[in-house]
């Protein structure tokens, strides 16, 4: 069957609307999609397979539900866990001119707060759900104001629409997507990605991944990050081949299922963040890979938080007598203020690194390691790809840096969004950067810090406190005002949040004053329970330690801003006084 050139920008389409019934016209019976279902209520061998020519039919459908409310080009908030129905719902939103916008599904009566905050930045107008959510949904309306005046559909209700779908205009620059990269924050950014920028991100992947029609992709990570919807999920559609998901949670249960589909389907390209390579080494027994071959694997993205050389020399070889190569590994950066993908090494050239001082690093400053002193192996993520530009730049004086300098990455190309939706001035400071020797290019701020060293870019830090906790972005300040506000012995604004690398993974730790008059030891574990309770509920994360500390134990400035970079330094090296210790978390918890 013929299929699409989609080679660079020369596929012929303006939006992914265009490509999605390009795709039903020509590959009308060709496999979009297969989602395997791991969950207890499944039976053995579950799955949902679509074809392209049902995919659009189940995509109109939607589309035409949206248009008979009035959603048509409007902001949708899309409420869905893993499966399919979420591909049908962002598919139906496409064909209907609105602007979807992926979410996690609602959990708690907290999260309430955090979609209606969202709500009113997106400008929504409706929601859509699975049915098995509807319920639930409409609750959490009742609990925030702002939800409770949004249209709440359930996208299985298609099947009761009797209006036909109509055909609307759309642009390469009308909005495709508004990617929200913290759900948390109590001043949600929302990144607004256009058609023109997602088909030239799909062209970036496909040229720095080797991708033919040959590929097949194998996922499981979320599809409401931008890594699992743009890779996973869009990268497949725009290359006319079948992808297969799975949810995140069975993999985090079960990681060995992941080569499976693998070797089931002979996946040739798959990936995540590095805590998912870790995962794999530290769980995965050898009774597990009874069957598996991973030869078909010939590309294993690793990006979305640092790299790490140790995880990967690991991986290889723990699975190498399966038929991992080192060669399949490809480290990669990018961020959703630039879609997705900004630079990646050379395909089948094995992962390459640099040993510097690691005290230096924590200066900016990059400088061999010598014998002695404390070292830091810092990972290539190769080359901008296309014709995307990457430049490190000194962001107060806005001068661009020569190799082996320490500065701010800068990026510019077609795949950098267009802003932050309804926030002009962030969007300006952020996306409308300009070298203090113009070089007639805007440039895309992204707040990483890094150098270049022979062209190649490595990632060294952050310029900003950005927590990055199994590839998902969370505000420091956020996290330290749920603690604050869970339990009354804390310190308002005297907590500090910010991650260290343990076992390879990026692991969260909470600094925070306590008031020394209501302090009592022995109730010190209630507290900590309280406070992870509220971390996990409002955040969806793990609080690996939290150290309580007397008042103005925790480092700020001389006009009181908080010193996160120095507390960790001091939590590193043991210099934090605690007042008592926490309990550990059992490996469960970690999970």
């Amino acid at each position: 069957m013929s299929k699409v050139n989609v080679t660079g920008n020369a596929s012929g389409f303006s939006t992914l609307a265009d490509l999605l019934l390009y795709r039903a016209e020509h590959q009308p019976s060709d496999v979009a999609y297969v989602f395997h279902d791991y969950s207890p209520r499944a039976a053995p061998g579950a799955r949902d397979v679509v074809t392209f020519g049902d995919l659009v039919a189940d995509a109109q459908a939607i589309a035409s539900m949206l248009q008979a409310h009035g959603l048509a080009g409007e902001s949708v908030l899309l409420l869905y866990g893993s499966g399919l129905e979420f591909v049908r719902a962002y598919c139906g939103c496409l064909l209907a001119g609105a602007r979807g916008i992926p979410l996690r599904p609602p959990l708690t009566p907290e999260y309430s707060q955090q979609l209606g905050r969202i709500a009113v930045d997106a400008r929504a107008r409706g929601v859509l759900c699975p049915e098995a959510l509807l319920g639930r949904v409409k609750q959490l309306a009742g609990l925030a104001p702002e939800l409770g005046e949004l249209q709440i559909l359930a996208s299985e209700h298609r099947a009761a629409v009797t209006a036909t779908w109509k055909p609307r205009a759309i642009r390469g620059s009308d909005i495709a997507l508004i990617q929200y990269t913290s759900g948390s924050t109590s001043s949600p950014k929302g990144v607004v990605v256009s058609h023109a920028n997602l088909l030239h991100n799909e062209s970036v992947i496909r040229e720095a991944f080797g991708h033919s029609e040959k590929s097949v992709v194998v996922g499981w990570l979320p599809m409401f990050h931008d890594m699992g919807l743009i890779g996973n999920v869009l990268q497949p559609l725009y290359l006319g081949v079948p992808s297969i998901l799975m949810d995140p949670l069975a993999f985090l249960q079960r990681p060995a299922r992941w080569f499976q589909l693998i070797t089931q389907y002979c996946a040739t390209t798959s990936g995540g963040p590095n805590f998912g390579y870790e995962l794999c080494v530290n769980r995965i027994e050898a009774q597990d890979l009874e069957g598996v071959d991973l030869s078909s694997w010939t590309l294993a993205f690793n990006g979305a938080e640092p790299v790490r050389m140790e995880t990967m020399n690991r991986f290889v070889e723990r699975f190498a007598p399966v038929g991992f190569r080192r060669e399949t590994f490809y480290p990669c950066y990018g961020l959703a203020e630039s879609t997705l993908f900004v630079a990646g090494i050379a395909k089948r050239a094995a992962p390459t690194s640099c040993v510097v001082d690691a005290n230096a690093l924590t200066e900016n400053e990059i400088k061999d390691a010598s014998g002695d002193g404390t070292r830091a192996e810092l990972v290539s993520c190769g080359y901008a790809r296309l014709d995307q530009v990457v430049r490190i730049v000194d962001p107060d004086t806005r001068r661009a840096k020569a190799d082996d300098l320490v500065g701010e990455i800068w990026v510019a190309g077609e795949s950098v969004a267009c802003g932050y939706f309804g926030q002009s001035d962030v969007t300006r400071e952020t996306f409308q950067a300009t070298l203090a020797e113009d070089d007639g290019r805007t440039y895309l701020r992204t707040g990483d810090l890094g150098f270049l060293r022979r062209g190649e870019l490595y990632v060294s830090g952050r310029l900003k406190d950005l927590i990055i906790v199994r590839g998902s972005n969370h505000y420091p300040h956020d996290i330290e005002a749920t603690a604050a506000k869970a339990h009354a012995w804390l310190r308002p604004n005297c907590g500090a949040a910010f991650a260290i690398v343990q076992e390879g993974e990026e692991r969260l730790i909470l600094v925070h004053e306590v008031k020394s008059e209501l302090f009592q030891a022995a109730q010190v574990e209630e507290l900590i329970g309280t406070v992870r309770a509220a971390i996990a509920r409002e955040h969806g994360l793990k609080l690996h330690d939290l150290v309580l500390v007397r008042a103005r134990a925790v480092p700020k400035t001389s006009s009181g801003k908080l010193q996160r970079r120095r507390c960790r330094a001091l939590y590193e090296s043991g210099n934090l006084r605690r007042l008592t210790a926490a309990p550990a978390l059992n490996e469960a918890d970690m999970r």
